[in-house]
Order: structure tokens, then C-alpha cells, then sequence
């Protein structure tokens, strides 16, 4: 396995869910964010002791955004294969067969395979064995595959 590149420091500026204001009173409310609209609402007039709104300020660094603790961004592999369009002399359309981790062989001090929910316990194992192969790290390679033990 390829160690991630070197980043700066991953900073998450606020973890916490942003929930919907009054949701905490009412079972009709759901939690999920909107922005409050009404001309006395004290959430959307800022005052003190009420809840944050999300803002820009609370983004992430450009270079960490959807990072994960190792260092590692996630790409995610399917059973599928990628059909790389390629044209011949003749103007005829032909598609090469590529398979999605062999897609990361260039990248993967940089992004991580993680098999979609979708894949079969058969193919995971290929797929697995693939990523072995090829260096590159699977944030979910013990999910749904049997060992023999």
C-alpha cells in the first residue's frame, strides 16, 4: 500500500449538524437545514445564545475538502466496467474495456477504492485481489467477503 501524500493538517471548523430552528419542538419540523426567512426570526438576526447558521467561514481547506483521516480521497469502484471511447482512422466508434482500479494505479498515493454497496461478495474479492496487485488502498476491502479461517 502506497502511503498517502504529504498535506497540511486536516481541520474540520465545525462537526456538529446545523438543524433546522424549532425542530427540536415540533415532530412536523424535520431537522434538515433551512435557512429561516420570517422578519422577527431571532436565529436568522444572529442573536446571541441562538443557534449558528452555516456560513462560508465554516468550509473546510480547498486542499483537505472531502479528505479522509489517512490522507486519502475516496473513489468509488462498481462491478461495472469503464468503456474508454477511443476513434479509429475509419471515424468508427470503439470502447477498450478499463477496470475502475486500474484507474488509480497513477493515483493512489492520493485516492482510495471504496466498493460501492452494489458489488456482489464475488466480485469484491476480484477486486480486492486487483488493489493488491496494483498497490493501492481499499478503505472497505473486509466488508461482505468471507475468509476461510
Amino acid at each position: 500500500m502506497v502511503a498517502a501524500k504529504k498535506h497540511v493538517p486536516i481541520v474540520k471548523k465545525h462537526t456538529k449538524r446545523f438543524n433546522r430552528h424549532q425542530s427540536d419542538r415540533f415532530k412536523c419540523v424535520d431537522p434538515s437545514w433551512r435557512k429561516p426567512k420570517g422578519i422577527d426570526n431571532a436565529v436568522r438576526r444572529r442573536f446571541k445564545g441562538r443557534a449558528a447558521m452555516p456560513k462560508i467561514g465554516y468550509g473546510s481547506n480547498k486542499k483537505t475538502r472531502h479528505m479522509m483521516p489517512s490522507g486519502h480521497k475516496a473513489f468509488v469502484v462498481n462491478n461495472g466496467r469503464l468503456h474508454v471511447d477511443c476513434r479509429s482512422n475509419y471515424g468508427r466508434k470503439l470502447t477498450t474495456p478499463v477496470a475502475d482500479v486500474d484507474l488509480l494505479l497513477m493515483h493512489n498515493s492520493t485516492f482510495a477504492a471504496e466498493i460501492a454497496h452494489a458489488v456482489s461478495a464475488r466480485k469484491r474479492i476480484d477486486i480486492i485481489a486487483r488493489a493488491k496487485q496494483l498497490g493501492v488502498k481499499v478503505t472497505n476491502g473486509k466488508a461482505r467477503v468471507k475468509t476461510e479461517s
